[in-house]
């Protein structure tokens, strides 16, 4: 007898009690069920709230200062008659800082907010605002595009800086911006101006003397990735211009933050999947060259899709994610976690911490008809919505607190 007959009995022995166990006849496994055969993250995840649903134009910028909520709804992808720059109180929206600045009229340019797009705050808690300038179907008009400063104690405006060439193309986005009081005598702001062509740049400006440059346009961190394919709504989609229009929201750099102490800024394209450094002491220094400039950019690897982008104390930075209807979290490890999923987070766009709350708009943008064959898919209400940076921990009533 060899070993190998040996060792063929030896299976024989433990299988044939087993098929006697089972009535003698080999069993098929069971037909698998489709609460076990299914992906689970599908499912929504995360504690988030409605704060507000919005009729009407849709949301994209948001911040929060001393508990008072202010929302930008822009005008570039739809002219509307509405307020541009809102504040939310009592479940109403009010044109803020009031309906001469916010709402449409005859008003030159430079003397009116035309489409506010990102906001932010900066560590006095007064409002900024990057005002794009672009009405949709119209060219850029001089005096249009501004960075807009609003002193929440006294609703007024205290700083408007004009943006001009050739810091501003005619196919200038300004998109969103972060302000930064640590540099410059009275700060320096910095824009992601994502184009609405090929021609993406960060755009520096300092507040006092209101000089500004165009930095970085040919570097690889600033430019929208060519073949870049995107997953949205189920459906594969590539960037690939001219030789197909896009089918979803595309862009340069795009998403921008700063670290809790300022030093430094976190930027990325929105048709990207990586996440870049550089540090302000750099970035704010005008006599730096984009060669000096590019040596300084780290790139942090990826974080998946991205429009907006938000820090909070702890410097985790709050990433929105229109392929998977979801807002990640980049923890200081480089660790990520899921903060909220859920199929009403359509497009999460702009994104603001307030102490321990995350603030998000939700504006439907992919739906938009430029992405559709001229087809609106949008359907109201919008969203703002909102969660806590760090949700409660679990409570157990046999393990009750002493006392």
């Amino acid at each position: 007898m060899t070993i190998m007959s040996i060792h063929r009995r030896g299976r024989l022995a433990v299988i044939v009690p087993l098929l006697v166990a089972l009535g003698g006849v080999a069993q098929a496994a069971p037909p698998a069920l489709a609460v076990i055969n299914r992906d689970h993250g599908i499912a929504s995840s995360g504690p988030f709230e409605v704060v507000a649903r919005f009729e009407g134009p849709g949301p994209s910028g948001i911040a929060v200062t001393h508990g008072r909520v202010f929302v930008g709804f822009p005008r570039h992808a739809v002219n509307h008659r509405g307020a541009t720059l809102a504040e939310l109180k009592d479940g109403r929206l009010y044109p803020y800082p009031d309906a001469a600045h916010s709402m449409p009229s005859d008003r030159a340019p430079a003397d009116r907010l035309m489409s506010i797009h990102g906001m932010t705050t900066d560590t006095q808690g007064r409002l900024w605002a990057i005002d794009d300038g672009k009405l949709a179907g119209h060219p850029l008009t001089p005096g249009a595009a501004k960075i807009i400063g609003i002193d929440p104690a006294t609703n007024r405006i205290f700083a408007s800086i004009i943006l001009h060439a050739p810091a501003l193309l005619p196919d200038s986005h300004m998109n969103d911006l972060r302000v930064d009081l640590t540099h410059g005598a009275q700060g320096t702001v910095y824009i992601t101006d994502s184009s609405f062509g090929m021609s993406p740049a960060l755009v520096v400006v300092d507040i006092a003397t209101g000089r500004q440059r165009r930095v970085l346009a040919g570097h690889p961190s600033i430019q929208a990735e060519r073949g870049f394919m995107a997953v949205v709504e189920g459906r594969p989609l590539v960037f690939d211009p001219p030789r197909q229009p896009p089918g979803f929201v595309w862009g340069g750099v795009d998403g921008i933050t700063l670290s809790p102490d300022g030093g430094t800024l976190y930027y990325s394209q929105l048709t990207s999947r990586r996440l870049y450094s550089i540090p302000t002491s750099l970035l704010s220094d005008f006599s730096k060259d984009d060669t000096q400039l590019a040596a300084g950019i780290r790139d942090l690897g990826e974080k998946g899709v991205a429009d907006g982008l938000a820090n909070d104390a702890k410097g985790r930075i709050y990433t929105t994610n229109f392929e998977h209807d979801a807002i990640f979290r980049r923890n200081t490890d480089g660790s990520f976690d899921t903060m909220v999923h859920d199929p009403r987070i359509l497009s999460p766009d702009g994104i603001f911490v307030d102490g321990d709350m995350v603030y998000c708009t939700l504006g439907q943008w992919n739906r938009l008809g430029s992405f559709n064959g001229g087809h609106d898919l949008r359907v109201p209400p919008y969203y703002l919505i909102r969660f806590p940076t760090d949700p409660a921990p679990a409570v157990d009533a046999v393990k009750p607190a002493p006392g």
